[in-house]
């Protein structure tokens, strides 16, 4: 079922804001598993970045929309790759 929002003509369906919370509670995990491997706390971390422990914390948990900037921070600080992967392979 795809519904209209009413503040905008925004298009939302029900399966992709399912998939959108899968996805950034997907990224936090593991920037979490990345930054423990590496044995930074949170604060430490946020201090590197220069943003708050509770930042951290609500990205950790997919709990904020953060933007390409702070994935690309969170790459640049954690030593990680950003890759994009199709579903599957027959999509390409």
């Amino acid at each position: 079922m795809i519904m209209m929002n009413d503040k905008s003509t925004e298009v939302i369906n029900p399966k992709f804001k399912i998939h959108v919370h899968d996805c950034r509670s997907t990224i936090g995990d593991e920037i979490r598993k990345i930054r423990e491997k590496k044995g930074y706390s949170q604060e430490h971390l946020a201090h590197m970045m220069k943003i708050s422990r509770t930042t951290i914390s609500k990205i950790e948990n997919g709990k904020f929309n953060f933007s390409i900037d702070y994935l690309s921070k969170f790459s640049w600080f954690l030593d990680f790759n950003i890759t994009i992967s199709p579903f599957n392979d027959e999509s390409y």
